[in-house]
């Protein structure tokens, strides 16, 4: 039986060689909002992984949508540029099957904090803390900056940043984009009764919480070149009673469908620091089962899918139309290779690393094969 994970996908005039994606991974390593040497080494290094879609880390259309200082922004000329240095080196040096999607992020409420690596505190003002924007002034937290509430001038100029951004990442070329709409950044702050307690057409009900989301959306769209992917990073549940619902998840994916959205990224949480996970592997994927199934989106799934044989599953049984690795991608960046070993299934080398595929020298592998025919190794113990 052929591999339904290295089966090959459309989405719009786009195709996907197999249904394995890199998920956007923050990496804190940018100056001023602009990509550097390391961002070289890190796409250049996962271009050749075998994954059918890259996307970059979330990357900030202002400067105020920034998680912290290091982050990664695409609102000048200079960070356009930057951004097109590492991009044109993936593509030259990446598998010949690779395509290359950007995600647009806001952070809203949760910006001005010092990167994980230096403890994910907020930022004081002798550190160079900025004015954090929210659908409410209510704080992520006790100790967190009290963010503005948007007001209409906030509402419109955001929403054109987000335009702006689209337009230079159109002209970067990117294959497929999608804006954060998860993890308690501002568009989710928007959705989520926690952190919207607006009483005018942006919140109360559904529909208001949805409201900004959507029209952010429908600004991007009419912008985005006809033909290219355009989607969503969505958290699907808050985890806190009283929080944003799956339910109401459904009910904003059939939402985006209607204004042309091509996919969704499920992922959960991220709006509340009461949250409670229930984590481990594939923990979020019954969401995007039930987001594809209710409302016939393209989904793709998140969240501790380390195995191939799991994320053969995902696909095989119609949970999600892709499976995203993060974390199992930076642990292991050859993870499609040996997924395909694993599977007997073919993926696309780069030319340079061509002589590395196991049918090239097989009897590097016979000897594997007879004394460990687990083929992945300890990726299996990440379960």
């Amino acid at each position: 039986m052929s591999s339904a994970l290295f089966s090959p996908i459309r989405l719009g005039d786009v195709e996907f060689a197999n249904r394995i994606v890199i998920s956007p991974m923050c990496q804190y390593m940018a100056v001023d909002g602009a990509a550097t040497d390391w961002h070289l080494m890190h796409y250049g290094n996962l271009a050749m992984s075998g994954a059918a879609l890259l996307f970059t880390e979330a990357t900030a259309v202002s400067a105020e949508g920034r998680i912290s200082a290091q982050c990664l922004g695409l609102w000048t000329d200079a960070h356009e540029a930057a951004i097109d240095r590492f991009m044109r080196f993936s593509r030259d040096n990446g598998g010949p099957d690779l395509k290359i999607g950007i995600q647009l992020a806001h952070a809203g409420r949760k910006a001005s904090v010092h990167r994980p690596a230096d403890g994910a505190r907020p930022l004081t003002a002798a550190e160079g803390a900025w004015q954090t924007v929210g659908p409410s002034a209510l704080p992520y937290d006790t100790g967190w900056h009290t963010p503005q509430a948007m007001d209409r001038a906030a509402l419109d100029r955001v929403k054109a940043d987000f335009v702006q951004a689209a337009e230079r990442s159109a002209r970067l070329g990117f294959d497929v984009c999608e804006f954060h709409v998860g993890h308690g950044y501002l568009l989710h702050q928007f959705l989520s009764p926690l952190s919207n307690q607006r009483n005018d057409e942006y919140g109360g009900d559904l529909a208001g919480r949805m409201r900004y989301p959507l029209e952010v959306f429908q600004a991007v769209k009419a912008v985005w070149p006809a033909g290219r992917p355009l989607g969503v990073r969505v958290s699907a549940t808050d985890w806190v009673e009283g929080g944003w619902t799956v339910e109401e998840t459904v009910a904003f994916v059939q939402a985006l469908k209607q204004v042309g959205c091509d996919f969704a990224d499920i992922t959960t949480s991220g709006v509340d620091p009461r949250q409670k996970i229930p984590v481990g592997p594939g923990y979020q994927v019954e969401f995007a089962e039930t987001v594809k199934r209710e409302t016939g989106m393209t989904t793709m799934a998140v969240g501790m899918i380390n195995d191939p044989d799991q994320a053969e599953a995902i696909i095989r049984e119609g949970q999600a139309d892709f499976v995203m690795l993060a974390r199992g991608m930076m642990y292991d960046p050859r993870w499609a290779w040996h997924a395909a070993e694993a599977l007997d299934a073919t993926v696309a080398y780069p030319p340079q690393y061509a002589r590395a595929e196991p049918s090239r020298w097989p009897q590097a592998f016979a000897h594997r094969r007879e004394t460990a025919p687990d083929t992945i190794g300890d990726m299996r113990q990440l379960k």
